[in-house]
């Protein structure tokens, strides 16, 4: 089992690593040149670049949006997706893991405050899945992967903190770090083809909606075609 645990910390980390960074790429490029592309079809080219930055930065940001709706399950999820982005890249577990396999590193949190952010990480997955199933609006709205992604990034949380924590025999602890080490991979492979990939698709989300509303010129009259209605535009006319 050693064997499996030094290939998941090594060759499988710098493999899911590799396919995660690729895969991001590959989908910020596609969303980027389709942006492009419905940018240079749309008829209307002017583009409140100020506007969009605001509020591209409201949404990484989004203080003033806590309370319009659903204020206590928006407190949870921001606080979720700190510990989310904190505690894998600042443990120091973590940061001489990357350092060993990718040859460089940063510094890292004490552990104190990893232990207590991995914690806080476990329960917010936990009340984030709760309340989406326990809300019929949010059930609604949710797809299958909204309801798994919360345990399944829970996992390497729960795991790691039980390895670095609890006093395990020699092979529940190989057991329990090999469950840690390939959920973890798995989550960095699943990365680019779900949900998740909003992490680099973010900044484009305010794009998206400027440029999506500017329809190419003669668009109106194609619609009303379509609905059998272009007589109206000489009644209107």
């Amino acid at each position: 089992m050693e064997n499996w645990i030094e290939f998941g910390r090594g060759p499988l980390f710098r493999l899911c690593f590799a396919l995660m960074i690729l895969g991001l790429i590959r989908t910020f490029a596609f969303s980027l040149f389709g942006l492009i592309g419905a940018y240079h079809r749309a008829g209307e080219k002017v583009v409140p670049w100020g506007d969009l930055i605001k509020k591209t930065f409201s949404w990484l940001i989004p203080i003033g949006r806590i309370w319009r709706a659903r204020p206590l399950y928006s407190i949870i999820s921001i606080i979720w997706h700190i510990g989310l982005i904190i505690v894998p890249l600042f443990l120091a577990a973590h940061v001489t893991l990357w350092k060993n396999s990718v040859g460089f590193a940063w510094f890292s949190l004490p552990q104190i405050w990893a232990d207590n952010l991995t914690i806080v990480a476990i329960i917010s997955a936990l009340l984030l899945f709760i309340g989406r199933v326990s809300s019929k609006e949010a059930r609604a709205l949710s797809r299958k992967q909204d309801f798994w992604w919360p345990p399944l990034l829970a996992l390497p949380f729960f795991t790691g903190y039980l390895c670095s924590n609890i006093s395990l025999s020699a092979n529940g602890y190989q057991v329990i770090m090999l469950i840690h080490l390939y959920s973890a991979n798995l989550v960095m492979v699943m990365i680019p083809f779900t949900k998740v990939a909003h992490c680099v698709l973010l900044p484009l989300s305010q794009f998206v909606s400027s440029v999506g509303w500017k329809f190419p010129r003669g668009t109106g009259e194609k619609v009303m075609k379509t609905l059998g209605k272009d007589n109206m535009k000489e009644e209107i006319a």
